[in-house]
């Protein structure tokens, strides 16, 4: 019984880490998107370098385009949209860019109210 215990051990650590909820951030734009434009020029160079991008990496889709497979809690009808997703299922939204100095309140709230630790680590 304790080989067995050893061997179910051995193999559990060995099982890839990826057993871990996908979070990412999903960002719904659209070509002409003014405040879509704006977020790239204030956010998106400084995003992957956050706790907050290592956390939830950022995804893209265009809002005229084939829809990704998450389930939504309501259809997207405004750019840009910044759907919170962990495995699949969206956990929170920010509707609208607010500007630099609102958007990181706004995320840092998103992430807390969804109960995702934001990755200190990165």
């Amino acid at each position: 019984m304790a080989r067995l215990s050893i061997l179910l051990i051995t193999l559990l650590a060995w099982l890839p880490l990826s057993a871990k909820a996908e979070t990412y951030l999903l960002m719904a734009e659209e070509h002409g998107c003014l405040w879509c434009e704006r977020w790239n020029e204030e956010i998106a160079h400084i995003y992957p370098k956050t706790a907050e991008g290592q956390t939830a990496p950022l995804k893209r889709y265009d809002l005229h385009s084939e829809t990704p497979d998450v389930a939504f809690e309501k259809r997207v009808h405004f750019t840009p949209t910044f759907i919170l997703v962990e495995d699949g299922q969206e956990v929170g939204r920010i509707e609208g860019y607010p500007g630099e100095d609102f958007f990181w309140g706004l995320l840092t709230m998103m992430f807390e109210q969804a109960r995702i630790p934001i990755d200190q680590t990165g």
